[in-house]
């Protein structure tokens, strides 16, 4: 067996210092909706973060296997976070077998993380296709022609299918909705991760619906039904 010309064990970088630390004091609205949306802007305006809304996504299915993937998150509000995908999918089959998902964006400039646990559920067709249709048409007709997560003979065979579609439709007629919309996922838990240089990285939780009661020293209440805590790195 070939040796990796890359050392893995000593890859490190920098984080953050000491006095760029994250602390429950200076959240102004203590609940994780509004810090998401925040530190997500906060992303989007780094030059070197190009998509801040990909975040991964990981699903498990009938037999307990888990996997995960990258999607677009397309919407935030008080609810949860929706993403869009074919209902044909893996992805989709998993949530239909076991709704319970897990999602983690990853700012690398920022030495930022965000994990969210919750359930997903179909948003309405209604909502989907007018989403649908805002897309560009190229993307529009990609997605009718590819079924995602099935078998293909050939890339070329995936083409025939796309010119295909893009002659009927010609340049005007309406891309019909595919088997194909989004996705609410209904946060119970959104942990907040910030790295500092000396490993004792930041970690405030935040849970929704806890059996546990506020306690005001290790679990403190926040607002919205959210109880927050700090966690140890």
């Amino acid at each position: 067996m070939s040796k990796s010309t890359v050392d893995i064990a000593n890859l490190r970088i920098k984080y953050r210092e000491r006095k760029d630390v994250f602390l429950e004091k200076n959240i102004k609205i203590k609940e994780p909706i509004t810090i998401f949306k925040e530190w997500l802007e906060e992303a989007a305006k780094t030059e070197e973060i190009i998509e801040p809304n990909a975040g991964c996504i990981a699903t498990v299915d009938k037999n307990g296997f888990p996997s995960n993937r990258f999607v677009l998150l397309k919407d935030v509000f008080e609810e949860g976070f929706t993403f869009f995908t074919n209902y044909g999918s893996r992805k989709a089959q998993n949530i239909a077998e076991n709704p319970n998902v897990a999602m983690t964006f990853y700012w690398l400039p920022l030495r930022r993380s965000i994990r969210i646990e919750g359930s997903a559920e179909k948003i309405s067709k209604e909502k989907s296709l007018e989403y649908f249709h805002m897309r560009p048409r190229a993307s529009q007709i990609g997605a009718l022609a590819s079924e995602q997560s099935t078998k293909l003979p050939s890339r070329e065979h995936l083409d025939e299918i796309e010119a295909k579609l893009k002659a009927e439709l010609g340049e005007d007629k309406p891309v019909p909705l595919p088997n194909w919309g989004g996705y609410l996922i209904r946060p119970r838990l959104i942990e907040f991760w910030q790295g500092q240089s000396d490993r004792l990285h930041d970690r405030i939780r935040f849970r929704k619906n806890a059996e546990e009661e506020a306690d005001g020293v290790l679990v403190h209440k926040g607002e919205k039904g959210w109880i927050y805590e700090r966690l140890a790195p």
